[in-house]
């Protein structure tokens, strides 16, 4: 099992641990609501560090990942970044993820707990020849989510860096512990959501100075589930549960987000072009609430009367309405919100609205 630089500072908060792709990380520190609340009112810190993480160097670079992944990063500038994935020749989602460029550099960071299947895909295409080399920074580098109200304050008081303005994705750099450090603008929570990607040497250094200068906001530590809870009410959907091979990103209303229509060539381009043009997306993501408080398992399927007409990706208890909520690809013509389905969870179905998303929008 492996474990976050982080591991022995997790102990101490009294973290509760269960294990993700290989890596043993917080649940929670013993007080799901306080955490959620802390993102919610004021300020929370997550480390990420397991998620998968690459860096691609070369002269080809950006030629390369141009050629295989499914958005177009032709017209990024250093400090800009987009999110994109990675698909199978039929339009299938292997991968989603958030590319970073730099000056001699592009960041990979997935957006979910896949271990390194972005690597092992990107692996693939990578044709002998090809200028472009790809390092696994998986357990070289770390991740550092700060995100609340209070985000922007705690990042200038720790760091010296002002993020007011940054767009979402787009990054800046800064010294952390004699490190380079990419300051990123991302999107986790619905609340001001700032990543800190920078080597492991300089892990524990970042951890510190965030919680001293979040003391005063009574910044918290934030485990997985409160972390889940607040993804899914924000309405964004991850790698590994809501977008994998199942799916094509049209179906999950990626839209202008992770997908080019017009960049040229690239895996499962044709199927994805094929969708826009004749609008045949046959499921669509929507949010469910359901009435009872049971939480329904990846896969539960969903039913329109007798009619079995879709599934369910990611279930939660919410608790910013104490309901159970969950994301699901109904088949298009069941998708419009207000419609009454039903889940089958543990042999009986529980009524399920379709509800638009997000659930939860920042005041």
């Amino acid at each position: 099992m492996k474990h976050s630089r982080l591991h022995q500072q997790h102990l101490q908060l009294g973290a509760t641990f269960e294990e993700i792709t290989g890596w043993e990380m917080p649940v929670h520190y013993g007080d799901i609501a306080a955490e959620h609340r802390a993102v919610r009112e004021t300020v929370g810190i997550t480390d990420l560090s397991h998620r998968g993480k690459l860096r691609v160097t070369g002269e080809d670079r950006v030629k390369w990942l141009q050629s295989v992944i499914s958005n177009d990063i032709l017209p990024l500038r250093p400090g800009q970044g987009r999110y994109s994935s990675f698909l199978t020749h039929k339009g299938k989602m292997l991968t989603y993820f958030r590319l970073y460029l730099q000056s001699d550099a592009v960041m990979v960071e997935d957006v979910g707990e896949i271990g390194e299947a972005t690597f092992q895909a990107f692996r693939k295409f990578l044709l002998y020849g090809t200028k472009a080399k790809m390092e696994n920074c998986a357990e070289s580098w770390g991740l550092l989510l700060i995100s609340g109200p209070k985000a922007a304050q705690v990042i200038q008081s720790a760091f010296g860096v002002d993020v007011t303005d940054l767009k979402p994705v787009d990054f800046v750099t800064a010294q952390i512990g004699g490190q380079l450090a990419l300051v990123l603008r991302t999107e986790e929570t619905g609340e001001v959501d700032i990543e800190i990607l920078l080597p492991t040497e300089s892990l524990e250094t970042a951890w510190t100075s965030a919680l001293q200068a979040g003391a005063r906001f009574g910044i918290r530590a934030i485990g997985t589930q409160a972390r889940e809870a607040l993804r899914m009410e924000a309405g964004f959907p991850k790698a590994g549960p809501d977008l994998n091979e199942e799916i094509v990103p049209p179906e999950a209303n990626l839209e202008g987000k992770a997908f080019s229509l017009n960049k040229g060539c690239y895996p499962g381009q044709e199927v994805v072009a094929r969708m826009d043009t004749y609008g045949n997306v046959r499921r669509k993501l929507v949010g469910l609430v359901l009435a009872d408080p049971v939480i329904p398992p990846h896969g539960a399927k969903l039913y329109s009367r007798d009619r079995e007409v879709g599934w369910i990706s990611s279930a939660v208890r919410s608790l910013q309405f104490n309901k159970t909520i969950a994301f699901g690809f109904p088949l298009r013509d069941f998708s419009t919100a207000g419609t009454e389905l039903a889940v089958e969870c543990d042999g009986s179905r529980h009524a399920a609205t379709i509800h638009s998303l997000p659930f939860y929008t920042r005041p």
